[in-house]
């Protein structure tokens, strides 16, 4: 601790210091899109007599470049929008240009709109950073149509998934847990619709997406292996507007427009399936009764009270349902608020505060006279975040700030229904309280070499309403070794853990093209997922850290090169990592985690590692874009009880992942995408024998886990679109012609290990048709082959 009061100390001395010596004059403003204005992020601003002295816009549109002497011509880019030269003196307002940017009237740039500066990957400092414009995830095929951003995200380098059609992010050795996904600052449970075959993430309500999975910012925390960090969309200020679809599986609509004049503004977006409507529709009454469906609805509203202020109210609410002949139920849902309010403090200083309440619950519900049951859980978070940045001068930048986190983790309950024979099942909550303080500094110490340094604290308490368990000799080992039980009153202390997360990037210029890169990151987690399932469930359950269950630790070392070419057409770049793990958990061979209150006794807690090697090859300009991604990577945990104690691989271990984007734009009308992908198979547990109980054979598995592999996974998708010519037309629509998996690849989805009876997979046997042959099997299930859709995508 007094070390990091030291660090605030001397970093407050060298700002106060620096501004003192070095403060210089400024010219700000904001960039906007004309007749809307939207502010438009990531546009190019620079001195056309020194372009060295330039700045990028921020997501809120603002710029500030050092001034030169007056007058002068200021040149402000923007792919997509035409370029601007702008003449600045003396007599304009230098604290506070606005700046208006139109559109070009050619289709070609929708495909290749950037949110970023052109050379940004080599002068920037973040390493293991990617954005996907928006634009380009609409262009990439999906899975039934539906454009979704987080298997998007699955085609960059460093990404695994876990399987066929699945949406969890495996990023750089760490499981789907270990992600900080989150809207607008709030923080999402479970990203996913339809068990993880689509995210929550309607495309038509998205502004931005920002992926971290090496130098992750100092006031970003929580979480060990990245940052997804989702902004909604703005509605624009001067005319109502409108976008929507209408797919295979799924209808979407979006509406945004001025509120109450042109300084404030709404955007409302919704989508929903239709499955359940046909189901309706079957002959089968078994099948007629069952329901299947999700939908989601999201809002956000803006307003500028001020020149100097602007707050954002957002709500995403999401839900799925399964339900079979009005027997079994299913269903979950996310709720995810957050309120945002940004003002500039003055030239130099700048506020962010951030207030949010996020809820996961599901339900799942069984009706029997004689076993029927509801089994419901939920957790939520509540947190405030609040950040100033000071700008001494054009070559610093620090950010300093705090996040408070509440977390509530209820009872799992199974209730059941009157006359039911099922007990009653409650366990206790778990609740805790996370105090984090940052401060992080970026310094431009020659034209050439530039350095970040930051440091975070994070103090954890577990406290009460809630129980712990004593046991023998300290170790949790089972039920029967508890020797005492504590109870706690509400917010009592129960165990506390505190950590120091420093972080540190430099960024060397070896050319105006070419860049070397170094970074060093250390983040804690004090929530985490014991799951029996890679590739996450509805019903995973989160467990805090607590008395006998520590916060995992991550130390995280990579490095790379980053080069673009041919006037910035082409980015290359090259990242190598090496990632250690403390204090993780897995679950012991044969865990029963799901109604258990002392889980610690289902759990074993070891070590991990894994390194990698990225390689990217991106084009982002002419009439084919795209990129190729390659990535070599190894995965091992070590826990004491599984595996014997010897390293082993998770399922996510997939050493070689392969993937290719292409979109190519035919002329005005007509476009293409296609995509390929090749992954080693995932790492399993394959049976080593089997054995008789009760005239069933049963697979028997032996103590190594995971040491097997399913055959390799590859896959191909291609679409077609069909924009009509817009002609001043005010509804303009877009047909969409995808392929999944075009040449049918039967990529395993899991594996059976059965009796085959009488040479059939599911034969049943009856008087008339005895048994008469019996071996061991293998059924192997795959989910997709030949799969084609259409879409119809509107705006007016």
């Amino acid at each position: 601790m007094k070390f990091f009061l030291l660090t605030i100390s001397l970093f407050s001395f060298l700002c106060i210091s620096v501004y003192a010596q070095e403060n210089s004059l400024t010219v700000k403003g904001i960039i906007l899109e004309a007749g809307t204005n939207v502010p438009l992020p990531g546009a190019n601003v620079y001195w056309e007599m020194d372009p060295q002295k330039g700045d990028i816009s921020n997501v809120d549109g603002l710029f500030s470049v050092p001034q030169v002497t007056l007058p002068a011509t200021l040149i402000i880019t923007y792919i997509g929008f035409e370029k601007i030269s702008q003449t600045i003196t003396e007599t304009d307002n230098l604290g506070s240009l606005r700046i208006l940017l139109r559109p070009e009237e050619r289709s070609l740039e929708e495909v290749v709109v950037t949110e970023r500066r052109a050379d940004e990957n080599v002068r920037g400092m973040e390493m293991g950073k990617s954005i996907l414009p928006i634009s380009t995830i609409k262009n990439i095929p999906a899975l039934f149509g539906e454009v979704d951003l987080l298997r998007s995200l699955q085609l960059l380098p460093g990404i695994q998934t876990a399987g066929e059609g699945t949406t969890g992010l495996f990023v750089r050795g760490g499981s789907s847990d270990q992600n900080l996904i989150q809207i607008d600052g709030a923080p999402v449970y479970n990203p996913s619709h339809f068990f993880g075959f689509f995210s929550v993430f309607n495309p038509d309500a998205l502004e931005n997406v920002e992926l971290y999975r090496g130098n992750i910012p100092a006031q970003y925390g929580g979480r060990l292996s990245s940052l997804v960090d989702v902004s909604l969309k703005e509605g624009n200020t001067q005319s109502i507007r409108g976008e929507g679809g209408i797919g295979t599986i799924s209808s979407r609509l979006t509406v945004d427009g001025p509120l109450f004049s042109d300084k404030s503004s709404f955007v409302i977006s919704g989508r929903r399936t239709y499955a359940d409507i046909f189901l309706g529709l079957a002959n089968d009454p078994n099948i007629r009764n069952n329901a299947l469906h999700f939908y989601d609805l999201s809002g956000k509203l803006m307003f500028r009270p001020t020149e100097k202020d602007k707050i954002t109210i957002s709500s995403y609410y999401g839900s799925d349902y399964l339900g079979l002949s009005e027997l079994f139920g299913f269903g979950w849902s996310n709720w995810v608020n957050s309120g945002v309010w940004k003002r500039s403090i003055s030239d130099i200083l700048f506020l962010d505060v951030n207030l949010y309440y996020s809820q996961y619950n599901y339900e799942v519900s069984f009706s029997d006279e004689e076993n029927g049951f509801v089994w419901d859980n939920k957790l939520a978070e509540t947190g405030g975040k609040v950040d100033l940045m000071f700008l001494p001068n054009d070559k610093w930048k620090i950010n300093a700030g705090y996040h408070g986190q509440y977390y509530g983790f209820a009872p799992i309950s199974l209730l059941p229904d009157p006359g039911s024979a099922i007990s009653t099942i409650e366990t206790n909550p778990r609740n805790g309280i996370q105090n984090n303080f940052y401060i992080s500094s970026l310094y431009d110490i020659s034209e050439g070499l530039s350095i970040e340094a930051g440091l975070r604290l994070g103090l954890y308490n577990q406290v009460g309403k809630g129980v712990s368990y004593i046991y023998e000799s300290g170790v949790p080992q089972s039920n029967e070794s508890i020797t005492d039980t504590i109870t706690y009153s509400s917010f009592a202390n129960m165990k506390f853990y505190n950590g120091l997360e420093p972080r540190v990037a430099l960024r060397y210029m070896i050319s105006p093209s070419l860049s070397f890169k170094a970074a060093y990151n250390r983040n804690f987690q004090y929530i985490q997922v014991a799951t029996n399932s890679s590739a996450g469930l509805p019903i995973d359950r989160w467990v805090p850290a607590g008395p006998h269950i520590s916060p995992i630790r991550s130390d995280q070392y990579s490095i790379g090169l980053f080069q673009n070419l041919s006037n910035n057409m082409w980015e290359v770049s090259i990242e190598s990592y090496y990632k250690d793990f403390n204090n993780i958990i897995d679950l012991r061979q044969g865990a029963n985690i799901i109604f258990t209150d002392n889980i610690e006794t289902e759990i074993r807690t070891g070590r991990g590692w894994a390194y990698g090697l990225e390689f990217l090859l991106r084009k982002n300009i002419g009439k084919t874009t795209g990129w190729l991604g390659y990535t070599y990577s190894r995965t091992y945990r070590q826990i004491e009880g599984i595996s014997m104690g010897l390293p082993f691989n998770p399922r996510f271990d997939r050493p070689h992942d392969l993937s290719l984007v292409l979109n190519h734009q035919i002329n005005s009308v007509w476009s293409t995408s296609f995509t390929f992908v090749y992954t080693t198979g995932q790492a399993v547990t394959f049976p080593i024998g089997v054995y008789d109980i009760d005239t069933q054979r049963v697979p028997l598995y032996g103590p190594m886990r995971n040491e097997d592999r399913f055959p390799d996974y590859h896959r191909a998708d291609a679409s077609v679109t069909y924009k009509r010519p817009d002609a001043g037309r005010k509804w303009r629509g877009s047909w969409n012609f995808s392929i999944y998996n075009i040449y049918g690849r039967k990529n395993p989805f899991s594996y059976q290990f059965t009796e085959i009876l009488n040479e059939e997979i599911n034969f049943t046997p009856t008087p008339e048709q005895p048994i008469v042959t019996r071996r061991p099997g293998v059924v192997k299930t795959y989910l997709f082959t030949f799969l084609p859709s259409i879409t119809y995508n509107f705006e007016f």
